[in-house]
């Protein structure tokens, strides 16, 4: 299958598993991850979303190029999986398990947290391909990186090493592959131990702002939700008792 699913207590995984062809996604490999990712949306227990690709060649390289031409590129399954991602309603973390092209850049972008992976390389090659990519994609290079930083990566079609990637901010730390899997592990950790409806709201907020999406109504309203939530008195009764919280989402 093209999308490998698995559940280890409050982490779901999610592999892109298309390494003979660099984890390319069809229509149907698309369809498939928007799908998980509303079955995992309504799962209780679970804390946190992990990205990552099989094989050590590459993360994700897009659309599937023999689809390209069909214009699957710009149409709507990359858009609505990508939209699926970002809004998914836990933090998630991309585990970059090699490198990263096209389209499997703005995936990634669709993460809350980017760890890169020493010896990775990007390049986002729509001007080689004589294509604009949509409106949506490019907001998220200005909005994760930055505009000078999206002209690199967009116009001038340069490719990045794990240090620039790093240094541009489109990852947020690098690790030796064999640290990768014991990182994002550590990571997930300890989104998993923090308050569920505060981490899980915040990020909502922080999206819509950074999309210039704001209703301060909802906003207020989540405010009020965490506040009065028992999760919020249980984080001060065990601060309060010197011991680690333990928390319900309610």
């Amino acid at each position: 299958s093209g999308l490998l699913v698995e559940i280890t207590g409050p982490v779901a995984t999610l592999t892109l598993n298309r390494p003979e062809r660099h984890n390319s996604l069809s229509r149907a490999d698309m369809a498939a991850l928007s799908q998980t990712l509303q079955q995992l949306e309504g799962e209780p227990g679970l804390r946190v979303l992990v990205l990552t690709g099989a094989g050590e060649q590459s993360f994700c390289s897009g659309a599937y190029l023999d689809e390209v031409a069909d214009r699957s590129l710009t149409g709507n399954p990359f858009e609505e999986m990508a939209d699926a991602l970002e809004n998914f309603r836990l933090p998630s973390i991309c585990a970059f398990n090699g490198s990263v092209y096209g389209g499997g850049g703005e995936l990634a972008l669709c993460c809350d947290f980017r760890i890169g992976v020493e010896g990775m390389r990007m390049f986002v090659p729509p001007a080689k391909l004589g294509i604009h990519y949509p409106e949506k994609g490019l907001g998220r290079y200005i909005s994760r990186v930055g505009l000078n930083a999206a002209k690199r990566i967009l116009l001038a079609v340069e490719t990045f090493d794990a240090e620039a990637l790093l240094k541009i901010g489109f990852v947020d730390t690098l690790v030796p592959r064999a640290q990768l899997a014991g990182r994002t592990a550590e990571l997930a950790a300890s989104l998993a131990a923090l308050a569920p409806l505060s981490v899980q709201s915040m990020k909502r907020t922080l999206n819509e702002m950074a999309r210039g999406a704001v209703d301060s109504e909802a906003i207020k309203h989540r405010i009020a939700l965490c506040w009065n939530s028992t999760d919020h008195r249980e984080a001060v009764q065990a601060m309060a008792q010197k011991r680690p919280p333990v928390f319900h989402q309610r």
